[in-house]
């Protein structure tokens, strides 16, 4: 198993690509901590790996408060004793629309979720990484921080913003054996995000051709999938990806070609 032992944390993983992410990782052998905001569903996607013959445990938190990410890391440390990696998946976007349509507080909820996270997952990961003699940080960002599309404008540059935070880390971080490193992945329309970011429902004639419009960007013909990011993510953690880092890995058909 490629994993096997490593200890691993998936914010955001009560659905979508998190839980694609986290089922993922356990099928290697990692001991996955499943992080939602919705108890509910995470302990669904816990219940789901331990299920399946792998090892994973589930920890409420909002990844916006530094006092829930303390616990977080806190949980993974209690629960196993140690931490390798931990992968920010918890994401948020505004609805696809003009950018001076966009409120304050939608702009706010936008950075706190895909860029403040960032930083608290920083806080607190990064002095149990050294403590221990490294770790790796992989963060969720999106082809929209590479080659953006009109309409999410906040949310592009959200995501931009974890783009170079993390090349950024990965220079400051590398000399204490901690690598940092980024998915770009394309527009997914089976997430709970995917109807704002198409600007509508997904469903029926116009969900088509809200559909057709996002695919026909995309030179493979087909839409990411969470399996797609999942396998990029069990790359970047594994010992294969040791001298990886500050890197951005496009799982997106050739979008961003």
């Amino acid at each position: 198993m490629r994993l096997k032992n490593k200890v691993i944390i998936v914010t955001g993983s009560g659905g979508g690509i998190g839980e694609g992410i986290a089922k993922r990782l356990a099928e290697e052998g990692a001991q996955v901590v499943v992080n939602d905001i919705n108890a509910a569903l995470g302990q669904r996607v816990t219940a789901a790996i331990e299920q399946a013959g792998g090892q994973a445990t589930f920890c409420a938190a909002d990844v916006t408060r530094t006092g829930d990410m303390k616990q977080l890391v806190a949980h993974a440390m209690d629960k196993f004793g140690r931490l390798d990696v931990m992968v920010n998946n918890a994401g948020w976007t505004h609805r696809n629309q003009p950018a001076l349509d966009t409120t304050e507080e939608e702009f706010d909820r936008c950075y706190a979720v895909n860029v403040k996270s960032i930083y608290l997952a920083t806080l607190h990961a990064v002095p149990v990484f050294r403590a221990q003699g490294g770790g790796s940080f992989i963060n969720i960002a999106s082809t929209a921080g590479v080659r953006p599309r009109p309409g999410l404008s906040w949310y592009n540059g959200s995501k931009g913003a974890v783009i170079i935070t993390s090349k950024s880390l990965a220079a400051e971080l590398g000399p204490d054996n901690i690598r940092v490193n980024c998915i770009n992945p394309v527009f997914n329309p089976d997430t709970a995000l995917s109807a704002e970011f198409a600007g509508g429902s997904l469903e029926g004639p116009e969900g088509e051709a809200r559909r057709a419009r996002f695919l026909s960007s995309i030179p493979l013909g087909r839409f990411s999938t969470a399996l797609d990011v999942a396998n990029a993510a069990l790359y970047l953690a594994s010992d294969e990806a040791a001298f990886i880092s500050g890197i951005s890995i496009e799982v997106d058909g050739g979008r961003c070609a």
